[in-house]
C-alpha cells in the first residue's frame, strides 16, 4: 500500500533496498587484496587470466594504442573529441577556482596555502555491459588538468579483442600515461601495490561494480579515493509545467544503468504522477535486451513516486534524497536552483538531462551515490589536489602567539608544547618576563 507522511503520499514505493551483502562483498575482496598484495605480480596476473579471461599484453604498447586509434571510426572520434574538450575546458576553470593564497595574519607572522596534486592518478574506467567511454574522458581528463605526473588508465579487457578501442581512444586522448588491460578488484590493487612496473597510485577515482567499491573503499586511508560509490540513481522534480513523456524517458533511461539502480519521481501534480506510471512500462518493453531488464527490475523494485502538497515539500523531499542526478521540470528554475542543496549534479529545464552530463557537457559524472551528496560532491579537479598550508615569522610576529601558544598547551598538559614556545619567547625577547602559566 502506498504510504502517507504528513501530506506526502507514496504513489509508488520501493520494495527492495540497494544494500547488497556487504558482508560476503568485503570477505571476496579482502581475501584477494591480501593474496595479490602478498603475491605480487603473478598474483593479481592469475586473477586477471581467470576473471577476465584475457591473455593477451596487459600493459598496453604505444603500437597498440596507435592501432585502437585508428580502429575507432571517425565520427565517433569527432564526438569523444568534442566531449573531451568540454570536459578539460570546464576542469581547466574548476582549477583557476582553487588558488594559492599567502596574507598576513598580524605583522610578521605570513601564512599561506599551496594547492599541489598527486603525483599518481589511478583511474578506473568500467567495461562490462557498456563500453565506458565517457568514464575514460570524465577520469583521465581531470588528473591530466590537475597536474597529476602520472596517470593510469585500467578498463577490463574482453576476452579475445582486449579494451574496446574507443576506451582506448579516450583513455589516450584525455592524457593518460599508461593504460593497463585489466578490470575488477585486480586492477585496483594493481594500481594501489603500484605492480607490473606501474608506481604506486596516490589516489583511486572511477566509478565500477561492487567489487570494485569495496576494493576501494578498504584501501581507503593508504590511498585517497573518490568516493565509495553504489548504485547510481536519478530523482527528478516535476511539476504540472512538465511534460510526462520526457520525465518518464528520463527515469526509464536512469534505469537502464542496473537492476538496483533506483529512479525517483516528486511531485505535486496527481495527473502528472499517473501519466508518467502509465507510460513508463511501455517505455522499457522498447529497451532493447539486457537494458530492458534492467530497467524493468528497477522499476519493479527500487523505483519510487512522490506526490507533494507543494513545492517547499518536494524541495525538502529530494534534500532528503540527497541523490546522485536531480533533474527540475518545473517552472521558475531560479527558485529551485536557490533553495535545493543536495545532489551531486543538478539539471535545470527539460531542455537538459542527466544523459547529456553523463557523456558530453563537461561537468563530471562520477557522483556522490546513496545519499552522500549529503556531505560530498562529485569527482573534479579538486580531488586530485592537496590543499596544504605554510607559515612564516619574524620574531616579533611570534611574540603573541608563542604565549598564547605555551597557556593553551599547558592548559591542555602538553608541557613540551609549551617549552618550545617558552624557548623562542627567552631567545627573541630574553629582557622579557612572560606570565605562561595556564591560569595567569
Amino acid at each position: 500500500m502506498p504510504q502517507t507522511i504528513g501530506e506526502r503520499r507514496y504513489v509508488k514505493q520501493a520494495t527492495r533496498t540497494t544494500t547488497a551483502d556487504a558482508c560476503d562483498v568485503h570477505a571476496t575482496v579482502q581475501r584477494m587484496l591480501s593474496e595479490i598484495e602478498t603475491g605480487g605480480d603473478a598474483a593479481a596476473l592469475d586473477y586477471a587470466r581467470k576473471l577476465d579471461g584475457y591473455n593477451g599484453a596487459l600493459i598496453l604498447s604505444r603500437a597498440q594504442i596507435d592501432a585502437a586509434c585508428a580502429a575507432v571510426p571517425q565520427r565517433l572520434k569527432d564526438d569523444i573529441l568534442f566531449a573531451q574538450d568540454n570536459v578539460r575546458r570546464f576542469a581547466q576553470a574548476q582549477k583557476a577556482s582553487l588558488t594559492d593564497v599567502a596574507f598576513e595574519m598580524e605583522p610578521g607572522l605570513m601564512v599561506g596555502q599551496k594547492t599541489i596534486p598527486v603525483d599518481t592518478a589511478g583511474c578506473y574506467v568500467p567495461g562490462g555491459r557498456f563500453s565506458h567511454v565517457a568514464s575514460a574522458i570524465m577520469t583521465v581528463t581531470t588528473a591530466s588538468v590537475a597536474g597529476c605526473k602520472r596517470v593510469i588508465a585500467c578498463s577490463p579487457p574482453r576476452p579475445e579483442t582486449g579494451i574496446p578501442p574507443a576506451i582506448v581512444y579516450a583513455a589516450h586522448i584525455s592524457g593518460a600515461d599508461t593504460i593497463v588491460a585489466m578490470g575488477g578488484v585486480q586492477a585496483v590493487a594493481s594500481m594501489a601495490f603500484g605492480l607490473f612496473g606501474l608506481p604506486r597510485a596516490n589516489i583511486l577515482v572511477g566509478p565500477g561494480n561492487q567489487y570494485v567499491a569495496e576494493a576501494k573503499r578498504i584501501l581507503y586511508g593508504r590511498v585517497g579515493i573518490d568516493m565509495v560509490a553504489g548504485p547510481t540513481d536519478s530523482l527528478i522534480l516535476a511539476d504540472a509545467t512538465a511534460d510526462p513523456f520526457i520525465v518518464a524517458t528520463d527515469l526509464v533511461s536512469q534505469a537502464e544503468h542496473g537492476w538496483n539502480s533506483p529512479v525517483w519521481l516528486v511531485t505535486d501534480d496527481a495527473a502528472l504522477a499517473a501519466t508518467v506510471m502509465s507510460l513508463v512500462p511501455d517505455l522499457i518493453a522498447a529497451l532493447p535486451q539486457p537494458n530492458r531488464a534492467s530497467a524493468e527490475a528497477a522499476w519493479r523494485d527500487f523505483a519510487e513516486v512522490v506526490l507533494c502538497p507543494d513545492r517547499d515539500d518536494m524541495v525538502a523531499c529530494s534534500d532528503a534524497y540527497a541523490p546522485e542526478h536531480l533533474t527540475v521540470q518545473a517552472a521558475d528554475l531560479d527558485w529551485w536552483l536557490d533553495r535545493l542543496t543536495c545532489y551531486g549534479s543538478l539539471f535545470l529545464g527539460e531542455e537538459t538531462t542527466v544523459a547529456f552530463g553523463d557523456k558530453a557537457t563537461g561537468t563530471n559524472h562520477v557522483l556522490p551515490t546513496s545519499g552522500a551528496a549529503a556531505y560530498t560532491g562529485g569527482l573534479s579537479v579538486h580531488k586530485y589536489m592537496r590543499v596544504v598550508t605554510w607559515q612564516r615569522s619574524t620574531p616579533a610576529g611570534a611574540r603573541r602567539v608563542a604565549q598564547a601558544t605555551a597557556r593553551i598547551s599547558r592548559l591542555e598538559g602538553m608541557e613540551g608544547h609549551a617549552r618550545a614556545a617558552d624557548a623562542r619567547l627567552a631567545k627573541y625577547f630574553p629582557h622579557e618576563t612572560f606570565d605562561l602559566s595556564a591560569d595567569g
